[in-house]
């Protein structure tokens, strides 16, 4: 057995490789090209290639298997990629293609199922509580994605879409989301969705960062947006807590930096539960920009 597992994580913009060292889970070699996904699916493919090459000249050694957190899921169903915002993929039978490309096994995820997976065994699940059976990670950024882990493990499902959160509908009256449905969790409480809401209050525009300053400043139209944040999440959040009782809820992104939110989301959560108390922990994760493409690599440990 190889000395070293791998992850590839692909994002819009940039690819990122990182080797691991087995015994102690040690990161050896990260690099990063840039993805260049108006070219095609060929070219990302042939991005990839380079990447790997890469790494392979600082390890001296090829992988024989590697894992890859993707931007939407690989449907189980019909073999190929679907729900991806690099729409270049969706349709594309992306782990048989890159098993070509490359000459080696390849698994696949969701990034917001490695960032779960991650979290739980080299972040802040295993720092907190390293026994937790179940633990569910949320990313909240630009959208909202989420991830299952049960016993250590990623729970992908019938349709490959085991733990996803973000479109469940939320406000049914709610803006178009381009899923096709109206109110998803991902128009109210993204980044873009209270940007969106703050907009619309306030008639102009700014961004997340700014709404939280402005909110410390006592406007109105940006204490609104983050106290209809924390309604919204904690009526979202306490219908996961009703289903599936995690140890640990981990919320990652931007819209996860924001403090109120765990100072306030407890109460909220707390009204909508079927249990008399929240004893889930909700934190912050402790990997950063890491957490995909070790979650990813962490798919063929």
């Amino acid at each position: 057995m190889s000395q070293y597992y791998w992850g590839v994580d692909l994002g819009g913009t940039k690819i990122e490789c990182a080797v691991m060292a087995r015994k102690d889970n040690r990161c050896v070699v990260r690099k990063r090209v840039l993805t260049q996904s108006d070219k095609g699916y060929v070219h990302i493919l042939q991005r990839i290639k380079l990447l790997i090459d890469k790494c392979v000249e600082v390890v001296g050694e090829y992988p024989d298997a590697i894992g890859f957190g993707t931007p939407g899921a690989l449907d189980p169903q019909t073999g190929v990629m679907k729900n991806c915002n690099s729409t270049a993929l969706n349709g594309q039978a992306f782990d048989k293609d890159l098993e070509d490309v490359l000459g080696t096994k390849v698994i696949l995820a969701n990034d917001a199922n490695c960032f779960a997976l991650a979290e739980t065994h080299l972040g802040v699940v295993k720092r907190l509580k390293p026994d937790a059976e179940v633990v569910f990670g949320i990313i909240m950024g630009t959208g909202v994605g989420s991830g299952l882990v049960v016993n250590g493990k990623l729970i992908n499902g019938l349709h490959g879409i085991a733990g996803e959160w973000g479109h469940n509908v939320l406000e049914p009256n709610g803006a178009p989301c381009y899923c096709g449905k109206n109110g998803c969790l991902e128009t109210v409480i993204s980044g873009k969705g209270l940007e969106a809401h703050y907009k619309n209050l306030a008639k102009k525009a700014l961004s997340l960062p700014e709404i939280v300053k402005k909110a410390a400043q006592a406007d109105s139209y940006a204490q609104h947006t983050l106290t209809r944040l924390i309604e919204k999440f904690g009526l979202a959040v306490a219908q996961v807590i009703n289903i599936i009782d995690p140890d640990v809820i981990i919320v990652g992104g931007g819209v996860g930096n924001i403090d109120a939110l765990y100072e306030h989301a407890p109460k909220a959560i707390e009204r909508h539960l079927f249990n008399s108390r929240l004893e889930t922990l909700i934190v912050k994760p402790d990997l950063g920009d890491s957490a995909g493409v070790f979650g990813a690599a962490m798919l063929v440990k």
